[in-house]
């Protein structure tokens, strides 16, 4: 049975985003009052994170004697959503080692479960380091009732939900004192400091406690980067409202959805030049970070990424990344660059260059140049004013899935003996195609086979990865 319960007080969710609408999106939680895992949840849901994935999670743990509204409330004026858990049962007090079992029991999305158990690892990490206790032993209290492991659960669902990648704002840090099971403790808590190891905080100057241990948690679970304000374009925003009433600000805490930006100065003019060649040089940013950087380049359209150690000022060693790219596309890998290197600036000048055509591309319409190492087509290459072109099977290469291959390449005669099977010639004799269309629909029924007749050798289904043929110029 769902725990929300029907009330007057629940306008109907949004609910309206679809899973995975935050991929490759910034997930953005401006926490100018704090963070505390209900506010994270009710904000998320305001976002537009559908109630049924959570609803379907909650289910799935050994949890029952709870309920939960989501009221909406003003906070100076702007309107926010509430995620409130009614205990009506007594709870009983869980250990870590019991909180981690039950997830890991529960049937939970992976994503959401690794979130939630990192959350609450990191969480009994910090209480046994202040209470000097194995981390097994440690007795959560508080954060051990019901309403917490539904707000760590709840939360890490509609962020896994999301897919986003979550920035955050430095967090702002109450003072005074709060009563606990333990006696009166310092604002802020123990295990709340612990727990935002690495994460920037600063004194927000009035008493309280704005940041629990479950938001401190589950921010420092989730968040990848924390910023004022992050380079983006806002798409849609949500609101979470905290419990009480803040002397000096709104107690909310807003999420905003967003796609990443970098502000961008071109300082020289446009060129006509089809394609350009981008360069940053980067002396303070390790080779892990560059690679990945190329990585992200070529899988955003780039056509070619290479790096060039060069010298800098000073004597000191660097490296020079370099991307070609297609003229519309300089932007957006200027931008690529500004937000995956070190580097405060992109140089880009126009080029030109000579191609090799790839024909079957050009038969369907699309751009003539493809890189052969890369082209899911095969390396089919058009030569330029020629009519008529041989192809014969003298090179065709296959690559296995399974175990049983060395190295996972079948031996060339058993490929050879399959596509045999297939009804195509296997010698050194030239195929002769008469056109560009013939070499397209030649390579198209050895596509066709492939995906409709599986290779088995030796026991092993192997699927064939890439057809190569050479090309010659007929008589």
């Amino acid at each position: 049975k769902s725990p929300l319960r029907p009330s007057s007080l629940n306008p109907e969710l949004k609910g309206d985003l679809d899973r995975g609408t935050g991929a490759g999106k910034i997930l953005f939680l401006d926490a100018f009052s704090g963070i505390a895992g209900d506010m994270f949840v009710a904000a998320l849901l305001d976002l537009g994170v559908p109630w049924e994935p959570i609803d379907e999670a909650l289910s799935a743990l050994p949890l029952d004697g709870y309920g939960i509204e989501t009221p909406c409330v003003s906070r100076s004026g702007i309107v926010g959503r509430r995620f409130l858990v009614h205990v009506d049962q007594p709870q009983p007090e869980r250990t870590y080692a019991q909180i981690r079992t039950m997830l890991e029991d529960a049937s939970l999305p992976k994503g959401a479960q690794a979130i939630a158990l990192e959350a609450f690892r990191l969480l009994g990490e910090a209480e046994a380091a202040v209470h000097g206790v194995a981390l097994e032993k440690v007795h959560f209290h508080e954060v051990g009732a019901v309403d917490s492991i539904v707000d760590v659960v709840a939360a890490a669902v509609a962020v896994d939900y999301l897919g986003a990648d979550v920035v955050a704002t430095p967090l702002p840090m109450g003072k005074g004192t709060v009563k606990s099971s333990h006696g009166v403790l310092p604002l802020p808590a123990p295990a709340t400091v612990a727990c935002l190891r690495d994460v920037p905080t600063y004194d927000a100057g009035i008493d309280g406690e704005l940041v629990t241990p479950t938001g401190a948690c589950l921010i420092a679970t989730t968040a990848k980067e924390f910023s004022r304000w992050p380079n983006m374009k806002p798409e849609r925003v949500g609101w979470g409202s905290g419990t009480r009433e803040l002397p000096d600000r709104p107690n909310l805490l807003r999420a905003v959805l967003g796609t990443s930006t970098v502000d961008l100065l071109r300082t020289g003019g446009d060129s006509e030049a089809p394609f350009v060649v981008l360069e940053a040089n980067l002396d303070d940013m390790t080779a892990e970070v560059a690679a990945h950087a190329m990585e992200l380049a070529l899988d955003g359209g780039a056509l070619d990424v290479w790096t060039t150690p060069i010298g800098m000022k000073k004597g000191r060693p660097a490296v020079m990344i370099s991307v070609l790219a297609r003229s519309d596309e300089a932007d957006a890998m200027a931008r690529l660059l500004l937000t995956e290197t070190t580097s405060l600036g992109v140089r880009m000048r126009p080029v030109d260059r000579f191609e090799r055509l790839n024909a079957a591309r050009l038969a369907k319409g699309l751009p003539a140049f493809v890189n052969p190492r890369n082209s899911a087509a095969g390396a089919l290459r058009q030569l330029h004013d020629v009519d008529r072109r041989r192809l014969g099977a003298l090179d065709f290469r296959a690559y296995g899935v399974g175990e049983g291959i060395p190295d996972g390449v079948p031996s060339q005669s058993a490929l050879l003996a399959a596509l045999a099977d297939w009804g195509f010639a296997t010698s050194p004799e030239s195929r002769t195609c008469a056109s560009v269309d013939e070499v397209v629909a030649f390579h198209e029924s050895l596509r066709a086979a492939r995906d409709t007749q599986p290779i088995e050798i030796d026991g092993t289904v192997v699927k064939v990865d890439r057809f190569e043929f050479q090309e010659e110029l007929g008589a």
